[in-house]
């Protein structure tokens, strides 16, 4: 059973030169986004590891996601695309372990898309709430 007034805690990894600068430039816009989301800003979406996934889920995440840049504008060429084949392995270990995948989203923001930042998070936050709260793999001494 889900608990009524249950928030689920969210962790973004956002890409420095792209989805990051979208979620600042919502900030800044005074666009009002769930305040249960913890940004890490990282220098490509192609720098987030499995393990660093898994260790959220670990630590009391129930939702992560990865936003980067759009398919062919990565400030890095190809990073992206590095991503995208990553993230697409890590969907069917997530599948493998019993989690739900809504629970983990990949999503392409540009640095001026806060509307589209603002949307994506309030829609994965409503997900987030349907499914209640990720048990699966949580470390249970974490105490979160």
């Amino acid at each position: 059973m889900i608990e009524q007034n249950f928030e689920p805690k969210i962790v973004a990894f956002c890409c420095n030169w792209c989805s990051y600068a979208g979620a600042d430039l919502a900030g800044t816009g005074r666009l009002k986004y769930p305040e249960n989301v913890r940004i890490i800003r990282v220098p490509c979406s192609s720098r987030v590891e499995v393990q660093m996934i898994m260790r959220a889920f670990q630590n009391g995440a129930d939702g992560v996601m990865v936003a980067g840049c759009h398919p062919g504008d990565c400030h890095y060429d190809t990073g992206n695309y590095h991503t995208r084949r990553r993230m697409m392995l890590l969907q069917s270990l997530t599948s493998f372990l019993g989690m739900d995948p809504d629970r983990f989203i990949v999503k392409w923001i540009s640095g001026n898309e806060a509307a589209k930042f603002k949307s994506t998070v309030e829609e994965f936050n409503e997900t987030l709430k349907k499914l209640g709260p990720a048990d699966k793999v949580r470390d249970q001494r974490c105490g979160i």
